[in-house]
């Protein structure tokens, strides 16, 4: 079979859009002219820069690496009891908070173990008057997207005799704490303690206390800490205060506004403490009291930071330590700062859970039977570049879900099998089944290579893919096959569901495109492959439309291609399962290029039913294979108006997956 490697049609506008990205991440690095005193980025710049990665960095990714509950079931919480039950568990678990779960007794602790995830979904993840506490012993631990806040006793503003903290972690190792918001709790709003190590804190928002962010409580030095990106608004100290740390690594973080209740001795920003070696980079300091300062046994470098407002010590003494000596890492401009933690620290709609194959999960399969049942918020999918040789089975019960291949090009990550109907049924045959709602798979090549030519079979449709699902879309994917190639359908007759694929290729022989889903494919690259015949090599759809559904298959905006003779292939036949008579195809060609090998008669009757009883159309054919003759029907002006990519997809809810871009 012969694929057309990572080529697309033209998108309008491609070119403006990239311009305008690129513009925006250049305004975002570079900062406000005239704040120029930052140090430069360094060569490490070249490290990619998601603001939204799901692997840790910094000292969290060493000595094996903090994953979390990764290779776990996942399971979506909106309550204490399950909250505390999962993560609490022996087992790994990846667990998505999704409510504001109130604590109760007040103040009380949800106890964390080793090998979890907690992730807010989206922005709507909440720990209220509670503390996630990490017991010594834990490990691989990940905090993400969430809002921790109001454990604070009104009153008590020192909180001395409540130990009320919103993340507390003693003799841990292996902790990523990312993207969460930390307001008004009592005494700490995150605790390191005890020679924890191996840690990271990054992208969070501490806002609005008294003890900020502490770390140490020993006479040992021991911990590994990096913290980066972080935003300290209306907090008063500990900001953070590191306290015998081998190893503190601050670069990029936004110190502002600082909370001073007539108490201005103890207001500061950073502070390395006992024999920590403290490591300060491209930081913003505005409206600080004491924006960084050291004790004579401590020591504290820092380059690159800008200060604006600020008063008191800034200290810099001994050599500290060296971070590129453990781990790359991308500095963003200390005038770029502001900017970039107001907007991108804290819990952030764009991040829930995603799922790595082969890192988190070995298998396609086994990511998806880690999705829960019922789940209401898109999980991705992350797909590493590789061959994966297994059948893939998207179970009605598991709507919301991205496939999402994550090499150069789409035919990077491969989902394959050879399996043709004799053995099973089309159905049985088919590589990827989606049964479930609202799926999208990008950036994918799903394919079907049984070798029909090798074997005598009395069933050699042999799919690639299947759905049955509704609301599915297909970007930039690749559907590899011969007969029966892609099969868009529905539970049954007379449901209807829609599927969207843009940017893609399609390959095959015989009805290769088929079934009674309502499907739009736009932009896209279809291969007629020849099967050496010099009349007929094939036909490219088989329709079977329930007669009540007034839009079956439109092909619009595309390219049809062939390696077979002229004149040998058809658009299409009109497929009835079982002789159902109400299964009436409906499919239209339109604004596409057509190739010589398309007949000039190209629709032609199947199992004794008429062509002409179907409803096949072109509307504004071109290329060489769309002349014009009294076997090909087209769409006048007026029904052209009514049967457009929006008509199409629309139904009752209004779906639009066309308008995103």
């Amino acid at each position: 079979m012969t694929h057309l490697h990572g080529k697309r049609l033209p998108r309008p506008g491609h070119g403006r859009v990239v311009a305008a990205v690129i513009g925006l991440v250049a305004a975002l690095s570079l900062g406000a002219v005239g704040e120029a005193k930052a140090a430069a980025p360094s060569s490490a710049a070249s490290v990619p820069a998601d603001r939204f990665t799901d692997r840790a960095h910094g000292f969290a990714s060493l000595a094996g690496g903090t994953t979390g509950g990764a290779g776990g079931k996942v399971v979506t919480v909106t309550d204490q009891a399950s909250l505390a039950r999962y993560a609490a568990a022996e087992e790994p678990y990846v667990i998505r908070v999704s409510a504001a779960i109130a604590v109760e007794p007040f103040g009380s602790d949800i106890v964390v173990t080793s090998n979890k995830t907690i992730i807010g979904v989206g922005d709507t993840g909440e720990i209220v008057h509670g503390e996630l506490h990490l017991n010594p012993g834990t490990s691989n631990v990940i905090i993400r997207n969430l809002t921790i806040r109001d454990s604070a006793v009104e009153g008590n503003w020192d909180c001395k005799d409540t130990d009320f903290d919103g993340i507390q972690m003693d003799t841990v190792h292996h902790v990523w704490v990312d993207h969460n918001r930390f307001s008004n709790i009592c005494d700490g709003q995150l605790d390191v303690r005890k020679d924890s190590e191996y840690v990271t804190v990054s992208y969070n928002r501490f806002e609005n206390n008294n003890k900020t962010f502490g770390l140490g409580w020993t006479t040992n030095v021991k911990t590994q800490i990096t913290i980066d990106h972080n935003l300290f608004a209306h907090t008063k100290q500990r900001n953070p205060s590191v306290d015998n740390a081998a190893y503190a690594h601050l670069y990029n973080n936004y110190l502002t506004a600082q909370v001073d209740p007539g108490d201005p001795v103890w207001t500061y920003g950073n502070w390395s403490r006992g024999r920590t070696r403290m490591v300060i980079e491209n930081s913003y300091y505005r409206d600080v009291q004491h924006p960084y300062q050291a004790d004579a046994t401590a020591e504290l470098v820092e380059r690159g930071s800008i200060l604006r407002n600020t008063t008191g010590r800034t200290d810099e003494w001994g050599a500290a330590f060296d971070p590129r000596e453990f781990y790359d890492y991308r500095l963003d401009p200390a005038a770029a700062v502001p900017a970039l933690v107001e907007r991108f620290s804290g819990p952030q709609k764009r991040i829930g859970t995603t799922l790595h194959v082969p890192a988190d999960y070995p298998t396609v399969q086994a990511a998806v039977d880690a999705v829960p049942d019922g789940n209401a918020v898109p999980v991705t999918i992350a797909i590493a570049p590789g061959t994966y040789r297994a059948k893939v089975f998207v179970p009605a019960t598991k709507p919301n879900i991205v496939l999402q291949g994550t090499g150069q090009d789409r035919s990077d990550a491969v989902i394959v099998y050879d399996t043709p109907a004799a053995y099973g049924g089309s159905t049985g045959s088919a590589t990827v089944r989606i049964a479930a709602n609202d799926v999208t798979a990008r950036n994918l090549t799903f394919s079907n290579d049984f070798d029909e030519a090798a074997h005598e079979l009395s069933g050699e449709q042999a799919l690639a893919m299947k759905t049955t699902g509704d609301r599915i879309v297909f970007e930039d994917t690749a559907f590899l096959g011969n007969q029966d190639t892609l099969m868009t359908d529905s539970p049954k007759l007379d449901v209807i569901s829609r599927v969207y694929i843009r940017d893609s290729y399609i390959e095959g022989d015989v009805d290769f495109v088929y079934g009674r889903a309502t499907t739009v494919i736009e932009r896209s690259v279809i291969k007629a492959l020849s099967r050496g015949s010099a009349t007929n090599n094939g036909y490219i759809t088989a329709a079977s439309t329930w007669t009540g559904n007034p839009y079956g298959f439109l092909i619009t905006k595309s390219k049809v291609v062939s390696d077979a003779p002229a004149g040998s292939f058809h658009l299409g036949r009109p497929w009835h399962p079982g002789g159902e008579p109400n299964a009436v195809a409906q499919v239209l060609f339109r604004d596409t290029e057509l190739p010589a090998a398309i007949k000039a008669s190209p629709w032609t009757d199947m199992s004794g039913f008429s062509w002409k009883d179907a409803r096949f159309a072109e509307y504004r054919t071109y290329g060489p294979g769309a002349e014009v003759t009294a076997d090909r029907p087209q769409m006048s002006d007026a029904d052209a108006k009514t049967h457009t990519v929006a008509h199409y997809l629309k139904g009752t809810d209004d779906w639009a997956p066309h308008a995103r871009r």
